[in-house]
């Protein structure tokens, strides 16, 4: 098992401030709002339904009875919900909920540990419109590959994972040689970056085929994975901070 535990900031002189807020708000969400990811009826009521957004309209559920195809179990699955907001808002809202703890755990720490960084590098508001701005068309991907794939379009979709797939993307542009620590077994090594998340990424891409769409193998939604990580990757520099012209000439005239 690779884990990411941390990487090299001497460079980072700014508070990641954005970052600590995103993180905050993801873990008010999951223990307030989602009660733990206890309250189903509010999960499913701000989740991303690749129904709705294809349709604009707010599509109403029953509960049902399934079977789990590899335990042969039955369980229920709740039905959607009313939505408060515009349907087109969930992809928004999607972006601060979770299925679970380790759902919740996994992606705070690659943002914890990836985020700072392109905070820095782009400053706070543009960070912050960035990861927005990705994470929606992170959404959109899942959304479009359901759709192609013929998967089932009343799947909610949640999770902060294809925002944070963006900021992986946008991570492997900009410091494709900086030292990451990761726990390997009973060793912590510290290895580059284009290989941690390259190896991030190949393990989202073999995962994700034949199974993009709505009903990813364990309920994954690769294609948001894989879509945040392409859009953060083309992106990112588009969000750099320019330096003034002055700037530059006073510092090559120096």
């Amino acid at each position: 098992m690779l884990l990411p535990i941390g990487d090299d900031n001497r460079d980072r002189h700014t508070i990641p401030f954005v970052n600590y807020l995103l993180i905050a708000l993801n873990l008010f969400v999951f223990v307030y709002w989602q009660n733990l990811s206890g309250d189903s009826p509010f999960t499913f009521a701000y989740a991303t339904v690749p129904g709705e957004i294809l349709t604009g309209t707010d599509i109403i559920t029953q509960t049902e009875v399934l079977t789990d195809p590899y335990t042969g179990n039955e369980f229920q699955f709740p039905g959607l919900e009313v939505t408060p907001v515009p349907v087109f808002l969930t992809l928004i809202t999607s972006m601060f909920m979770h299925g679970g703890l380790a759902h919740l755990f996994g992606n705070m720490l690659y943002l914890w540990i990836f985020g700072d960084n392109i905070e820095h590098t782009l400053g706070h508001a543009k960070y912050l419109f960035f990861y927005l701005l990705c994470g929606v068309l992170a959404g959109l991907s899942h959304v479009f590959a359901t759709l192609i794939l013929g998967q089932n379009l009343l799947i909610p979709c949640l999770g902060a994972s294809g925002a944070i797939s963006a900021v992986l993307g946008g991570y492997l542009l900009l410091f494709p040689t900086r030292g990451v620590h990761v726990w390997i077994f009973f060793f912590i090594l510290t290895i580059p970056a284009f290989v941690v998340v390259g190896l991030w990424f190949a393990f989202q891409v073999l995962n994700g085929l034949g199974t993009l769409g709505g009903e990813e193998a364990g309920g994954v939604a690769y294609a948001a994975h894989i879509g945040g990580f392409v859009f953060g990757l083309f992106l990112v520099k588009r969000f750099i901070k320019r330096v003034p012209a002055a700037r530059r000439r006073s510092f090559f005239n120096s």
